[in-house]
């Protein structure tokens, strides 16, 4: 069949090809990456394959290409015991005793907002700084260093989807020496006994594996950067899709700004409709037949979370953003021993986010489409230009 995740209308709209995928190819080979890949995009079929850790493996990484096992991106025993360390910062109680500090953030930005005139740009003066100063607190990251901090985790993401990985490798390496000298420091205050912030940096530089050693560096930096990756590139691609579908459709922002109540109804839509991250990717450890198409052992399977999201047969007129759909569970968090670890804090942050632009600047309206982000299995606005009246 013609439908490729990198073909032009379909990096324009990721939708494009998701009816073709569910109705005529369940399971599609792609042979324009290195090493090719197969897609599953059915509900039932995801909801499966993440399911089946044993057939569906993350032991070799979760992006397109094969990466030796690391952190929490990798099968348990080691991905239960590492999630474990950081879990406690990112459960619904934890939530609420961030809520202060993002409902204060999300004001301050929104005054910014307003006092630099009527035209911004949703994505660098809202969507981004939001997200990323929260996760930065959290890693104990200084304020000074937060525009390196957000370009680092760019090239993370854009290096993992790139056909040549090796042009972000300067950048990366940056990367790596900056944070292996965080983690380092924070060691060294550990050892000597120093007042040390009870915050996510401290808990993983001071965390021990089963046996009783000290996890090593590999494993550390390697949690530090998918905390960072996931703590704000996604909720800002959350962000920005929601608000662009809704003042896109100026009825369904007038009703937001009329209900508060819908408030929650909207992010989960958006997040159904829009997921941030398209798919992630799994190993298959044994040949799997599915759909008359067998994947051979040790391949990569791309779980497509976006075309999962508009089956119809799990959600009625799956084009259509509804903020009166009936509430079933979406595919955009993933499912099972994988569940995106911080979906509560994604979940906090754009429903402050949403409910305070609507109470704020009711009158706001879109300038423009903007422009997508690079990466071709993620899916959120570099760019979108709005205003307020």
């Amino acid at each position: 069949m013609s439908w490729s995740p990198f073909a032009p209308e379909v990096m324009l709209d990721p939708a494009a090809g998701h009816q073709e995928l569910l109705q005529q190819c369940p399971v599609h080979r792609c042979a324009e990456f290195d090493p090719p890949f197969y897609t599953l995009s059915r509900y039932a079929d995801v909801e499966e394959a993440l399911r089946d850790i044993e057939t569906y493996s993350s032991q070799f990484g979760q992006g397109p290409r094969f990466t030796d096992p690391q952190g929490m991106l990798c099968d348990p025993p080691q991905h239960t015991h590492l999630r474990k360390v950081v879990q406690a910062y990112f459960t619904p109680k934890a939530m609420e005793a961030i809520r202060l500090q993002v409902d204060a953030l999300t004001d301050e930005l929104i005054d910014a907002i307003v006092a630099a005139g009527p035209e911004f740009d949703l994505h660098d003066d809202f969507a981004f700084p939001l997200p990323v100063i929260v996760i930065a607190g959290m890693l104990g990251v200084p304020t000074e260093d937060l525009e390196r901090f957000k370009h680092w985790s760019d090239v993370q993401v854009a290096a993992m989807g790139s056909e040549d990985p090796t042009v972000y490798a300067d950048d990366q390496m940056a990367f790596l020496a900056y944070m292996t000298n965080h983690l380092k420091s924070r060691r060294e205050e550990i050892a000597r006994g120093a007042a040390v912030p009870d915050d996510l940096l401290t808990i993983i530089a001071d965390a021990h594996y089963p046996d009783g050693s000290l996890v090593d560096e590999a494993d550390a930096l390697s949690m530090l950067t998918q905390l960072l990756v996931g703590g704000n590139e996604t909720t800002t691609s959350l962000i920005t899709n929601m608000l662009w579908r809704l003042l896109e459709e100026p009825a369904l922002w007038r009703a937001v700004c009329a209900d508060p109540g819908l408030v929650e109804a909207a992010v989960e839509e958006s997040l159904r409709f829009d997921p941030p991250v398209l798919g992630l990717y799994r190993n298959t450890t044994r040949d799997v037949t599915l759909h008359d198409v067998t994947i051979p052992a040790n391949s990569k399977v791309l779980i497509n979370y976006a075309a999962a999201n508009r089956d119809a047969e799990v959600f009625p007129e799956p084009d259509t953003f509804d903020l009166n759909r009936e509430r079933k569970r979406h595919m955009s968090f993933g499912l099972g021993v994988h569940f995106c670890l911080g979906a509560p804090m994604a979940r906090l942050e754009a429903e402050i986010a949403l409910e305070k632009l609507a109470g704020r600047l009711p009158e706001l309206t879109l300038q423009g489409a903007g422009e997508r982000i690079a990466p071709f299995f993620l899916w959120g606005r570099r760019r979108l230009p709005v205003r307020w009246a």
